[in-house]
């Protein structure tokens, strides 16, 4: 996932991720790739659209 510049760090992608890859720390998004299964429920509940696959 490649996160955008107009990510608030709202943590609504964080929230719905079924295996909870995403963390939100203070101005950052962390994202664990490796383990992602592209089910894109993330870039869906992003309501900046600041998520992309990559």
């Amino acid at each position: 996932m490649i996160v955008k510049d107009w990510c608030s760090y709202c943590g609504e992608c964080a929230g719905v991720c079924p295996k909870n890859l995403i963390e939100v720390k203070e101005y950052s998004l962390v994202i664990n790739g490796e383990e992602c299964a592209s089910c894109e429920i993330c870039l869906k509940a992003c309501p900046l659209k600041a998520l992309e696959k990559e």
